[in-house]
């Protein structure tokens, strides 16, 4: 008779209940399964029972940690928002000129976008009902914030008299031709795109020298 497998070789059975305890990975669980499911089948198409049972916690178990599944979005957003704040700090207490700042913030966005495209759909590509359920919220205020370190870089550029035009206009423009390339590229990968790094670079390349002066 063959020898069933115990319980180091069997590996976790997922759904499998998991005990008490470690709050904080258990959360950071949630929301990882959470973004994975938004992105899947949709924020509405996603249930709470299903969120459970992609960790191994019961729907009890898991309102112990989030009261509802708006809550977990607007986490999901205010996470996202925290690690690029963290990755803009870096780049702002790097020593240089202001237009090598610029240069680099934009490659950070990019980067991040790439890196972390579920949560990036959430926080940037949102729905009505997904920007009424929390993420617009987490965006007016979390990202209003990070545009506005963004901002005062385009401003320092423009005071040392390096930009074209006006720096509000500048700064939004930079915004969109990155935001763009990162969109279309995690919504669209079946295009026959250049490679990631080549397009981001040929784009903020052709941004550089359309908005700033020499």
């Amino acid at each position: 008779m063959p020898e069933l497998p115990t319980s180091s070789s069997a590996g976790p059975v997922k759904g499998a209940r998991k005990p008490k305890g470690e709050g904080h990975a258990r959360r950071a669980e949630i929301l990882e399964a959470a973004e994975r499911i938004f992105v899947e089948v949709g924020y509405e198409g996603a249930t709470i029972r299903r969120i459970a049972d992609e960790v191994g916690l019961s729907s009890t178990a898991l309102y112990m940690h989030f009261s509802e599944k708006s809550e977990i979005l607007h986490e999901i957003c205010r996470v996202a928002f925290a690690r690029l704040q963290a990755m803009n700090q870096a780049v702002m207490d790097e020593p240089g000129p202001p237009d090598d700042r610029l240069r680099r913030l934009l490659e950070a966005y990019v980067a991040f976008g790439f890196d972390n495209p579920n949560a990036y759909r959430l926080t940037y590509l949102t729905r009505p009902v997904e920007a009424r359920d929390g993420a617009q919220t987490a965006a007016q205020s979390l990202g209003g914030e990070l545009y506005r370190a963004f901002e005062a870089v385009v401003q320092d550029v423009a005071a040392e008299g390096h930009l074209r035009g006006e720096p509000r206009a500048t700064a939004q423009t930079l915004w969109a031709g990155a935001h763009g390339v990162v969109s279309l590229m995690i919504t669209k990968p079946y295009f026959d795109w250049v490679g990631r790094e080549a397009l981001t670079r040929s784009m903020i390349d052709a941004l550089i020298a359309g908005l700033l002066k020499p």
